[in-house]
């Protein structure tokens, strides 16, 4: 068995478990013990790898578990299995969240081809919960290429669904903490940049004007954290990922922090703010249809907010910081169109 931590997560004080998660003999009894959705009753789990594919410090670890099965019949396949763990967290909220909307529709295979990942179970001992790796390409340069307008209009619906699945939440999130959070990062934007500094007032001024300007919203249980990489796709089939921010808010939001990144990817990628213009009408179109022509003002105020969020997270990696000033001209030239109609 092979254990890969390039992160060097096992030495995270904050997640005193990881390095039992990575311990390969602890996985292997757990796993046998603690996972019968997995193998089965009376099925044998072998781990042949064990990675860390991500990490933050302090907070959380997701590590990816290869594994083969041989079931009581002597049928034998192999499997990915993805574990999360969150700091002061014991996994049980996570796979429950998950579980219940595979139950609302959402399981592998659903007619519409719209589904989430397996859940498998929870592992106390490591306070983690699993679910089943899915196939297929992030949607993130799936919209570069040809079929990328319906591509689009596919997500509009599995966002629509997601909308509608009435999966009850436990938390809330207005346009007030939307706002809150620019409050908390863009001034550190400012700090390191002094130059910019009035230009960033003006801008958070101008994105308490703008909030103000859209409509009171027909909350439901929303993603939240909604982004081109969030969605894997595999042929006609869509797989929508982590739920770890799942509350009751506003729908609109959802699209636009999906638009708000593809924008923000097009500049990257293209050095034009506009290179997926006709995948953003679309996606727009089909998701106004689908839930009212009133989710438009919504859609463009949560996809300007979102790229001010961008304007700081430009500043935290290295390799977008060259994008900075281009975005934040961008968030001023969308300020001044949307609020001077």
């Amino acid at each position: 068995m092979t254990v890969t931590d390039p992160f060097n997560a096992a030495s995270d004080p904050a997640l005193p478990t990881v390095a039992l998660a990575l311990d390969p003999f602890a996985v292997e009894e757990e796993f046998k013990r603690g996972l019968p959705r997995l193998g089965g009753e009376d099925g044998t789990i072998k781990v042949k790898a064990i990675t860390v594919i991500r990490h933050k410090p302090g907070r959380r670890c997701v590590i990816e578990y290869d594994v083969r099965i041989k079931r009581p019949d002597g049928a034998r396949h192999k499997a990915k299995v993805i574990g999360k763990m969150r700091a002061r967290r014991f996994g049980n909220e996570g796979y429950r969240l998950l579980d219940s909307i595979w139950n609302a529709g959402f399981a592998e295979k659903s007619p519409d081809g719209i589904s989430v990942p397996e859940p498998i179970g929870v592992i106390p001992r490591f306070q983690m919960w699993f679910q089943r790796k899915v196939p297929g390409m992030e949607a993130t340069l799936k919209m570069f290429e040809p079929g990328g307008v319906a591509l689009a209009e596919r997500i509009a619906e599995a966002l629509h669904k997601l909308h509608r699945a009435g999966v009850p939440p436990e938390r809330r999130h207005t346009i007030d903490d939307e706002l809150r959070i620019l409050g908390e990062h863009l001034p550190q934007v400012a700090e390191v940049r002094p130059q910019i500094k009035e230009r960033i007032e003006r801008l958070l001024r101008g994105c308490e004007r703008l909030a103000a300007t859209v409509p009171e919203p027909r909350r439901c249980g929303i993603h939240r954290d909604f982004y081109p990489a969030q969605v894997m796709v595999e042929a006609r089939k869509l797989f929508l990922l982590d739920f770890d921010l799942y509350c009751e808010g506003d729908p609109a939001l959802d699209v636009g922090n999906f638009l708000g990144h593809m924008v923000e990817t097009s500049l990257r990628q293209t050095g034009k703010a506009d290179a997926l213009a006709d995948c953003q009408r679309a996606m727009i179109d089909r998701f106004a249809e689908l839930t009212g022509e009133f989710v438009r003002p919504g859609i463009t105020a949560y996809t300007t907010l979102t790229l001010v969020r961008h304007i700081y997270l430009s500043s935290q990696f290295p390799d977008r910081v060259p994008f900075t000033q281009a975005l934040l001209e961008l968030c001023e030239e969308r300020l001044a169109e949307h609020l001077h109609r």
